[in-house]
C-alpha cells in the first residue's frame, strides 16, 4: 500500500502551528493574546498557500484511507480561509474575555484539520475520526468562555446531543460493514452494486443512521435542536465558525458518501433526503421569523440554508450522473458564497459587539447612523442570504437549483424557491432596526479597527464579485467535483453510479 507523507504537508503546517500557539502561551504566559490570533491567521494563510500546490495534481492515495484530489484541495482552501478569518475576528474579541487563548487558537486549527479530512477520507473509520476531531474541538470552543453561564450551558447541550449523534453514525457504519464486509468506500460501493436488486432492510437502516448522524453535524431538522443554543452561547467568532466550517465539513462527507459508495442504493435513501430537505428548509425559515436574538436568528437561517443544500443530495439520488455533477458543482459554488456572506456578517457583528456589547436584533437599532460601513456589510450579507440579485446568494442558488431540476424533484426545488421568499421577511426585520430607528441614547458614531475594516470590506467585495461574475469560482467548483464523477475516481464509483440509474 502506498505511503506518501507529502500528501499531508498542508495539515502538518496547521498541526505544527497548533502546537506552537499552545507552546507560546506556556513558555511566555504574558504573551499578548492578539499576537496569538495573528500568528494563527498566518499559519492558516501558509496552510492555504501550501494547498495551492496540489491543484490539478494526480490523485494521491495514502493506504486507501485518505485521498488528495481537487475535491480535497477545494476544502483545504475553504477550511484554511475560514480559520484565517475567524482568527482575525477573535483577536480583539477574545483579548477582553479570557485570560488564556492558546488552547482556543490551537483548537481552531485542529478543527480545520478535522474538516479537511472529512472531505479527504475514503474509509468510514477515518471519516469518523475526522468528524470527531472537528466535533470535540467545537465542544470546547463553544464553551470556552467559562465564566459565561450561557456558553457553558450551550457546550453541555452540544456535547450530550453530539455524543448521541456519533453513536447513531457508528451504529449505521457497523450495519454497512456487516452487509459489505469492508469500511473502504470503493469496497462498499462494489458490494452494494452486487447486492442491489432487492431492498435490504439492514442497509436502509444503516443509511438512515449515517444520514441522521451527519444530519446532526450540519443541523438538519429534526436533528437541529443543539444549534440555536450553541450559536447563542458560543463566542461570536465561534458562532461564525459553527455556521461555516461544520456545514462545509458535513456536506463534504455527505457528497463523498452519496456520490460514491452509497450511490448504488440511491432508491433506498433518495426519498428520505428529499423529505429531510423539505422539513429542514421549512422549519428553519418559519422558526427564524419568531427570533429576537440575532445569533439564534442566524442559527435558524443556517438551518434553512442546509435545507437548500440537501436538495442537491436528493437530486444526486433522483437524477443521472450529469444532473448529479451539475447539482454538486452548484452546491460547492453556493458553499463558497454562503461562507463569504456568513463571515462578512459576523465580521460586522463582531466589530459592533466589541464596541457596544449588543447582539440582539433590537441592539442593532440605528447602526446606519453610528457605523454606516458595518450597516452596509450587514445589508449585503442578509440580501445575499435571501437570494437577491447582484449578490452571491442569488447566483449560487440559481446554479444550485437549476442543476437540481430533475423528474420527481420539481416540487422540492419549487419549495426551496418559496422558502427563499419567506426568508426575506425576517432579514428585512433586522434591516428595519438598522435603518429605520434612531440609535439608543448615548450612542455616537464610532470607527472600526483596521483589521476588521479590511476583512469586512474584502468579504463584502467577495460576495458581490461572486454574485456578478461567478465564473472563476464555478470553474473551481467544477474541477473539485470531477473526482466524484469522473477524473481520478475509482472505477467502482462509476459502476455504482451507473448501477443506481
Amino acid at each position: 500500500m502506498e505511503r506518501d507523507y507529502t500528501l499531508f504537508i498542508p495539515e502538518f503546517i496547521a498541526a505544527g502551528g497548533a502546537v506552537l500557539v499552545l507552546a507560546a502561551e506556556l513558555i511566555y504566559p504574558k504573551v499578548r493574546k492578539d499576537y496569538l490570533a495573528y500568528f494563527t491567521a498566518a499559519v492558516a494563510l501558509a496552510w492555504g498557500i501550501s494547498a495551492l500546490f496540489y491543484i490539478g495534481n494526480t490523485v494521491g492515495n495514502f493506504q486507501g484511507v485518505i485521498q488528495t484530489d481537487n475535491f480535497t484541495t477545494f476544502f483545504r482552501l475553504l477550511g484554511s480561509g475560514i480559520v484565517f478569518v475567524v482568527a482575525l475576528l477573535s483577536a480583539q474579541y477574545m483579548n477582553r474575555r479570557t485570560k488564556t487563548a492558546g488552547e482556543y487558537y490551537g483548537l481552531l486549527l485542529l478543527a480545520g484539520i478535522g474538516m479537511v479530512y472529512m472531505a479527504a477520507a475514503r474509509e468510514l473509520i477515518t471519516a469518523y475520526i475526522a468528524l470527531e476531531l472537528l466535533s470535540f474541538s467545537l465542544y470546547v470552543l463553544v464553551g470556552y468562555l467559562t465564566k459565561d453561564n450561557l456558553s457553558t450551558e450551550a457546550s453541555l447541550k452540544y456535547i450530550l446531543l453530539g455524543a448521541f449523534s456519533s453513536a447513531m453514525f457508528l451504529y449505521g457504519m457497523s450495519l454497512v460493514y456487516g452487509i459489505t464486509g469492508t469500511t473502504y468506500y470503493d469496497g462498499i460501493g462494489a458490494a452494494l452494486a452486487d447486492r442491489s436488486g432487492d431492498t435490504d432492510t439492514a442497509a436502509v437502516v444503516g443509511f438512515m443512521l449515517i444520514l441522521a448522524g451527519v444530519g446532526f453535524k450540519v443541523s438538519a431538522a429534526p436533528f437541529h435542536m443543539w444549534a440555536p443554543d450553541a450559536y447563542e452561547g458560543a463566542p461570536l467568532p465561534i458562532t461564525a465558525f459553527l455556521s461555516t466550517a461544520s456545514k462545509a465539513a458535513g456536506f463534504a462527507l455527505i457528497l463523498r458518501l452519496f456520490t460514491g459508495p452509497l450511490a448504488a442504493n440511491a432508491d433506498d435513501w433518495k426519498w428520505a433526503i428529499a423529505a429531510l430537505a423539505a422539513i429542514t428548509m421549512t422549519a428553519g425559515n418559519l422558526i427564524a421569523i419568531q427570533q429576537k436574538n440575532l445569533k439564534r436568528l442566524v442559527a435558524y437561517s443556517s438551518i434553512g440554508q442546509v435545507g437548500y443544500m440537501l436538495v442537491v443530495i436528493a437530486a444526486i439520488g433522483y437524477g443521472d450522473r450529469d444532473t448529479a455533477q451539475n447539482a454538486s458543482t452548484g452546491l460547492l459554488l453556493h458553499m463558497v458564497g454562503y461562507v463569504c456572506s456568513t463571515l462578512a456578517l459576523f465580521t460586522a457583528l463582531t466589530a459592533y459587539y466589541n464596541r457596544t456589547g449588543k447582539d440582539t436584533i433590537a441592539g442593532l437599532r440605528g447602526m446606519a447612523e453610528t457605523q454606516p460601513f458595518l450597516a452596509t456589510i450587514v445589508t449585503v450579507s442578509l440580501f445575499s442570504f435571501a437570494g437577491l440579485p447582484f449578490f452571491a446568494g442569488f447566483t449560487t442558488k440559481l446554479f444550485m437549483f437549476q442543476g437540481s431540476v430533475t423528474d420527481g424533484l420539481l416540487w422540492l426545488v419549487a419549495l426551496a424557491v418559496a422558502n427563499s421568499f419567506v426568508s426575506l421577511y425576517y432579514y428585512l426585520m433586522v434591516l428595519r432596526q438598522v435603518y429605520l430607528f434612531d440609535p439608543e441614547p448615548g450612542m455616537s458614531r464610532f470607527s472600526v479597527g483596521p483589521v476588521l475594516w479590511v476583512t469586512g470590506a474584502a468579504l463584502t467585495l467577495g460576495v458581490i464579485f461572486i454574485g456578478v461574475y461567478p465564473g472563476p469560482v464555478f470553474e473551481g467548483a467544477e474541477r473539485a467535483t470531477d473526482p466524484l464523477f469522473g477524473v481520478g475516481v475509482d472505477a467502482v464509483d462509476h459502476a455504482a453510479m451507473d448501477h443506481s440509474h
